[in-house]
């Protein structure tokens, strides 16, 4: 069937269900006379006589009756097809891809998990853990969390955090074998626990504001990471001073497992947004999901 022959096959099988052509052209929502047209044009078009008119009836020929037969099973199927995509409409249902940085992911997504599966079982989630600033078209993400700096033009963000502040962080059994340091400069003396961005050669460079100008800062140590938790647990352990969102970190400085840093330097670092391709209709799958991750970070 090709593509401009289907309005004119779909109304030579109105005329063919009903047997008239008054009220076929009403439910196709045309006139009789243009309905009659467009009949005649298929029938030239084909080279084969399909309905037998008289100013009284109408009814098909042979081959016409043999070509509606043909038309109700691929009407049927059309229909059945249609109909099984109300269900991805309107029931949760079918993969979701998201992408996102190891510390969102435990901040934003983690928390919502048992109660998001429980009241989607039909939706499975695949979540990847990436802090690369990936195409997410490209690798056929649905969405994916960023800093906003790191977001595309062409995409529709939702926020899911205030602006947060990054700090230097260490245990005070670190600190009890080394001086405190007072200025990021003193940083080169000491053992910093680096990240390594999935996909980059480059270490991640420390950033540090000196009266409200930004700047970046490359350090020193034996222990280079590219899972964000780690480096975290290795300042809890002693290991070395790393680099933290401070808002993330309550628990570890309320009981005192780790001691901000150079807290006068911090910079602040973006909102982190969940974002989406903007030409692209979103899912029920992923409305539930932004809707989940809104009401998560309510509570």
């Amino acid at each position: 069937m090709r593509s401009q022959d289907f309005p004119h096959l779909k109304a030579f099988f109105s005329v063919a269900q009903t047997r008239n052509f008054s009220r076929a052209a009403q439910s196709l929502g045309v006139s009789p006379s243009a309905l009659s047209q467009t009949i005649k044009g298929l029938e030239e078009r084909l080279g084969v006589r399909l309905l037998n008119r008289t100013t009284r009836s109408v009814s098909t020929t042979e081959a016409g009756t043999q070509l509606a037969e043909r038309l109700r099973v691929i009407f049927d199927d059309l229909d059945a097809a249609l109909e099984a995509l109300n269900h991805y409409r309107d029931t949760p249902t079918g993969t979701l891809r998201i992408c996102a940085p190891q510390v969102a992911m435990l901040h934003f997504i983690q928390p919502i998990l048992p109660a998001f599966q429980a009241a989607y079982p039909d939706i499975q989630l695949e979540l990847t853990n990436d802090d690369s600033t990936t195409d997410i078209v490209a690798q056929g993400y649905d969405a994916a969390i960023r800093l906003g700096e790191f977001i595309e033009q062409d995409m529709i963000a939702l926020k899911l955090s205030e602006p947060l502040t990054q700090i230097a962080i260490a245990s005070p059994a670190y600190l009890q074998q080394r001086s405190t340091p007072q200025t990021p400069a003193d940083l080169l003396e000491h053992s910093c626990v680096n990240w390594r961005r999935s996909g980059e050669s480059g270490l991640y460079k420390w950033r540090f504001f000196n009266d409200g100008t930004p700047f970046e800062l490359s350090v020193k140590g034996s222990l280079v990471v590219s899972d964000c938790a780690v480096a975290l647990q290795s300042a809890v352990d002693g290991l070395g001073i790393t680099v933290w969102i401070r808002e993330w970190l309550k628990a570890e400085l309320d009981s005192g497992a780790l001691v901000p840093l150079l807290e006068a330097w911090s910079t602040p670092f973006p909102s982190f947004y969940l974002y989406y391709p903007s030409n692209r209709q979103m899912s029920s799958a992923l409305q539930v999901f932004i809707a989940a991750l809104r009401q998560g970070h309510a509570n």
